[in-house]
C-alpha cells in the first residue's frame, strides 16, 4: 500500500461518507480477563448516540494514521498461515460474516488477550466496512462506475487508563469535592486493516500493521496474533544505525557528536542529489560502499568508516532501509543552528580583529561611543574618530540593518 491508497480509505471515516455498518468491542482488564463485550450496528450510533459515534470513528480514522514504513507497516503472511486454520483464515472468516457472527468475533478476542503482551487494561475493537471502489481515468478522475468492491476490517487496540484525581464541583452537595474517577479509552497504541488496499484493490496476502509507538511496536502481536514475519519500523532502523556510529566513534562528546550531525546531513543531501536527478519517486538506497563514502566526507577515519559500513551491511543484509529512514529531522535542525553559531562566531572573531585595528579595545575597559554610519557610499570597514573628546566607532550598515538606540529597534 501507498499514501494515496491509505488517504483514500482514509476520507471514508467522516461523517459524511462513513458507510462502517459494523463495530464490535472487547474491554479487558490488567488480568486478561473480559470486562465486557458489545455489538453495535454502527451507523445507527450518528442518529442514538452522536457523541459516541464520532469517537469510535475518530479512533477507527488514528488506526490508519501516521508515517508509512514507520508508524503503518505492511506485513505479509507467512506461508503456513495462507493454509485452513492459519490466521488469514481466521480474519477471512470475520470479515465475510461482516462480524455478525458472535463465537468467530470471541475467538479473536480470545487470540489477541493471548498474543498480546500489555500489563494495563485496553480494549479491542473492529470495524466493518464496504467499500464500492470507484474506478480512476488515467489522469486519475473517478469515472462513478465500479468493478470491485472491497469489504476489509480495522482492527483498533486502545489503552484504557484510570483518570487523574483531582477536584471538582459536586453539584449535589454544592461544594467542591475530589472528583470521581472513571477508566478512559485512549488513542490506539495498536491495530491493523485487513486485507490490505494495494494498488486500489483487494490483497488477502497482506495486513497493515499500525503501532502508535515507532520505537517499540508490539512485535509479538505481529508475529504470533497475525502470523507475520516482522519488520522494523523507520525509528528502529535509524536509532540501529545511530548506536553502531556511537559504538564505533567512542564516548559521546562534543566532537563525535558533530561527526553524528555532518553523517546526518551528508545523508540528506545525498538523497536530495539523487532526487533531483532520477525523479521524485525514487527510493534512495544506500550500499555499502555509498555509507563508506558519507562517512569518510563526514571526516571518520578509514578504520571505524569501514567498521561502521560493514556492520550497516551484515545488520540490514535482508532489507536495508531507504536512505531518508536513516536521517533524523531533529538532527538536521540541530545542525542548521550549529551551522548558525558557527557563522556567528566567525563575525565575533572577524569583528574583534577589526577593532583591535582600529585600537578600539582598550584593557582597561574604558567606554567606546558608537555611531552607526549609514551612507550611499558604504564603507566595507570599521574606522574609528573623535567626536566632541570622545573615541567614536563607525560602523557600515545596509539599508536592511536594524539596531537599536536609547532602548528602541531603528531599521535602516
Amino acid at each position: 500500500m501507498n499514501k494515496k491508497e491509505l488517504t483514500e480509505l482514509k476520507r471514508r471515516m467522516k461523517k459524511g461518507s462513513c458507510t462502517i455498518t459494523k463495530m464490535c468491542g472487547c474491554y479487558v482488564d490488567s488480568s486478561k480477563n473480559k470486562v465486557t463485550t458489545f455489538s453495535e450496528d454502527f451507523l445507527v450510533l450518528e442518529d442514538d448516540r452522536e457523541e459516541e459515534f464520532h469517537k469510535y470513528l475518530d479512533i477507527c480514522s488514528k488506526t490508519l494514521s501516521g508515517t508509512m514504513n514507520n508508524n503503518l507497516i505492511e506485513l505479509e503472511f507467512a506461508t503456513d498461515e495462507e493454509i485452513s486454520g492459519g490466521m488469514q483464515s481466521s480474519l477471512l472468516a470475520l470479515r465475510e460474516c461482516e462480524l455478525q457472527n458472535e463465537t468467530f468475533v470471541d475467538a479473536f478476542y480470545d487470540h489477541v488477550i493471548d498474543t498480546y503482551d500489555e500489563i494495563g487494561n485496553y480494549l479491542i475493537l473492529l470495524f466493518f466496512d464496504s467499500y464500492d471502489i470507484p474506478m480512476k481515468t488515467t489522469d486519475n478522475l473517478y469515472t462513478g462506475e465500479s468493478e470491485e468492491v472491497y469489504d476489509y476490517i480495522v482492527c483498533s487496540i486502545c489503552p484504557v487508563n484510570l483518570s487523574k484525581p483531582g477536584l471538582s464541583f459536586n453539584e449535589a452537595v454544592k461544594r467542591i469535592a475530589a472528583r470521581n474517577r472513571d477508566w478512559v479509552v485512549g488513542t490506539p497504541e495498536s491495530g491493523f486493516l485487513f486485507p490490505a488496499f494495494t494498488d486500489r484493490s483487494t490483497d488477502i496476502h497482506h495486513v497493515l500493521v499500525y503501532t502508535k509507538n515507532a520505537k517499540d511496536p508490539h512485535r509479538e502481536f505481529w508475529e504470533n496474533g497475525l502470523g507475520c514475519p516482522s519488520k522494523l519500523t523507520s525509528t528502529e532502523k535509524r536509532l540501529t544505525f545511530v548506536d553502531m556510529m556511537a559504538k564505533t566513534l567512542g564516548p559521546e562528546n562534543e566532537e563525535t557528536a558533530d561527526i553524528v550531525l555532518d553523517v546526518q546531513q551528508n545523508i540528506d543531501d545525498y538523497v536530495k542529489e539523487e532526487i533531483a536527478t532520477y525523479g521524485e519517486e525514487t527510493s534512495v538506497i544506500l550500499s555499502k560502499k555509498d555509507m563508506n563514502d558519507i562517512l569518510l566526507d563526514s571526516g571518520i577515519s578509514e578504520r571505524k568508516a569501514e567498521k561502521i559500513s560493514s556492520g550497516y551491511e551484515e545488520y540490514f543484509a535482508e532489507e536495508k532501509p531507504t536512505a531518508d529512514e536513516l536521517v533524523d529531522a531533529r538532527a538536521l535542525k540541530n545542525n542548521e543552528l550549529r551551522n548558525e553559531k558557527n557563522i556567528l562566531s566567525k563575525q565575533v572573531v572577524a569583528l574583534t580583529t577589526q577593532l583591535n585595528e582600529a585600537g578600539l579595545l582598550t584593557a582597561d575597559g574604558s567606554d567606546v561611543d558608537i555611531v552607526l554610519k549609514v551612507s550611499d557610499e558604504k564603507a566595507s570597514e570599521i574606522s574609528s574618530t573623535f567626536v566632541d573628546g570622545r573615541r567614536t566607532l563607525l560602523i557600515p550598515l545596509d539599508e536592511s540593518d536594524t539596531t537599536t538606540i536609547n532602548g528602541k529597534s531603528v531599521k535602516f
